[in-house]
């Protein structure tokens, strides 16, 4: 199936990454990857998007499919996430056709003309939007497929699902669903991670692996050439409790050493004691382009040489990989 549509006629690409939980950051990368296609993106966080390819169908001179196809390698070859892409002429069917794809992967795309003949012989809880307890109510009432809730009166399916949820789940069994795709992306924010594989007491240990999310943080945010305005610090503790708070950096940055002196306050602030930790996840918030930031003039050499010498290290990242250099305190367990 093709997913050509007249002119003027919306086609939507709905985009899921395989698996289903990827980090954050990765998440962001796919996104990016999205607005090289159309301008018109909805994320919709965790891990799926819309795009409306309605304008970029001429742009790229290509067909939906072939867009899809194109994506699909890009996710893989760059980021090495597998997608998975369902086009169609509405956001229901694109969505539904994403989730008939298997988990590995994959394009499917659905002409307007064939909504109707592709979405009849579909499980009726196949059609997005359709929840678990609706699908059991139809099902009790020997609607099965989709193709039998499109051939219902509305108003029939209107008393069996409840007003509103009844007149959505008819017309979109018709394919009938005049949503936009609206652009909307993330909130500006990225965020790095560590799981403990046991419990940690050792408070050398925990701010060692936080010292190494500081330099993880601070590398990814050069590397986008961003800096944050704020950090989030995320403890969780055995039994499943956690505990978070955010602070604002003095000036924006994206710098190590002013990473790591706001992160440690934040370490302290959480006033550990005895506390089991699992994991550590540090956000920088509040995003911005670093060249939308003017670089205050420092009179203070000791930090303009550890500001070169982090740029030389950086290079050594780039060349030889992020795990080759770093603080000591990250590198003791080797030593």
């Amino acid at each position: 199936m093709t997913a050509e549509a007249p002119a003027g006629q919306s086609t939507v690409m709905y985009v899921r990454c395989c698996p289903d939980r990827v980090p954050e950051e990765v998440y962001r990368q796919v996104l990016e990857l999205l607005a090289e296609l159309s301008p018109v993106v909805q994320a919709l966080p965790p891990t799926a998007a819309l795009v409306e390819l309605k304008g970029a169908l001429r742009y790229h001179g290509a067909d939906a499919r072939r867009l899809g196809e194109v994506l699909r390698v890009r996710t893989l070859s760059r980021l090495g996430v597998d997608v998975r892409i369902g086009i169609g002429p509405s956001i229901t069917v694109a969505a539904t056709a994403s989730g008939q794809i298997s988990a590995t992967g994959g394009v499917l795309a659905v002409a307007p003309k064939q909504v109707a003949d592709w979405l009849g012989p579909l499980p009726v809880e196949a059609l997005h939007g359709i929840g678990p307890r609706q699908a059991a109510v139809l099902r009790d009432y020997g609607i099965h497929c989709v193709g039998l809730l499109a051939a219902l009166p509305a108003a029939t399916v209107q008393r069996l699902l409840g007003g509103r949820a009844g007149r959505l789940a008819a017309d979109r069994a018709r394919g009938i669903d005049p949503r936009p795709v609206v652009p909307r992306t993330l909130p500006a924010a990225v965020t790095v991670r560590r799981a403990f594989d046991r419990q940690i007491l050792d408070g050398a240990e925990v701010r060692a692996a936080l010292l190494a999310l500081v330099v993880r943080l601070g590398l990814l945010l050069r590397r986008r050439e961003q800096v944050a305005r704020a950090l989030t610090l995320n403890l969780r503790f055995a039994g499943g409790t956690s505990w978070e708070k955010t602070r604002r950096l003095p000036e924006p940055s994206a710098h190590d050493d002013d990473l790591r002196a706001l992160a440690y306050q934040l370490m302290d602030a959480a006033g550990l004691q005895r506390g089991r930790l699992t994991a550590l996840a540090l956000r920088g918030e509040d995003l911005v382009d670093a060249d939308r930031v003017a670089r205050q003039i420092s009179f203070d050499d000791a930090r303009e040489d550890r500001l070169v010498a982090e740029a030389a290290i950086d290079r050594v990242r780039d060349k030889f990989g992020p795990g080759v250099i770093g603080p000591a305190t990250v590198f003791r367990r080797a030593s």
